[in-house]
């Protein structure tokens, strides 16, 4: 029986009493850890694939302990210029023994939810923007020779005149009047 599950970004092929060396987890050595997002179960003959997690698998695993990878040299180079560059790197893993694979009956792991931010400030600038336009018409009524031809050209549409955008700024406020 193998499964492939997704943990810390990357899916893995796994199986019972497998070692996996994954990205750095934040659980404590020694402590048990269920991943829930289970894309592939193969039982036998029986494979299940999940779109894209199958409901109520899971796997559980035992983090062994924590480390560091394997040095990586990062070595950059443009011949004839004199430049180079020397740079390395090792990725912190955590080390993991897969203890067993549940197909069904397993339950979810709870996250943190955030209380969701109430939409009615969002609600009040709609009405504010609302409001404002009623006002630029007030203001536009009374002298329409200040604002510019794209201004004018907007009321023009608002106020559904045809033929707004090959008029000249003098057409436009006689179209609006």
């Amino acid at each position: 029986m193998y499964a492939i599950v997704e943990i810390a970004g990357q899916q893995f092929k796994v199986a019972k009493d497998q070692k996996v060396y994954v990205h750095r987890l934040q659980d404590e050595e020694g402590s048990k850890v269920t991943f829930d997002n289970v894309l592939l179960l193969e039982d036998g003959s029986n494979i299940t694939i999940g779109a894209p997690a199958i409901d109520g698998a899971a796997v559980e695993a035992k983090v062994i302990k924590h480390l560091k990878g394997d040095k990586v040299i990062v070595f950059k180079k443009k011949r004839r210029k004199g430049y180079k560059k020397k740079n390395g790197h090792r990725q912190y893993l955590t080390e993991l023994v897969i203890e067993g694979i549940i197909a069904s009956g397993a339950k979810k792991s709870e996250k943190k939810a955030e209380p969701k931010k109430e939409a009615k400030p969002a609600a009040k600038k709609v009405e504010v923007k609302a409001e404002a336009p009623k006002k630029e018409e007030a203001k536009a009524t009374e002298d329409l020779s200040k604002n510019t031809v794209a201004e004018l050209r907007e009321l023009a549409k608002a106020k559904g005149v045809e033929g707004y955008s090959s008029m000249k700024k003098a057409e436009l406020i006689a179209a609006l009047s």
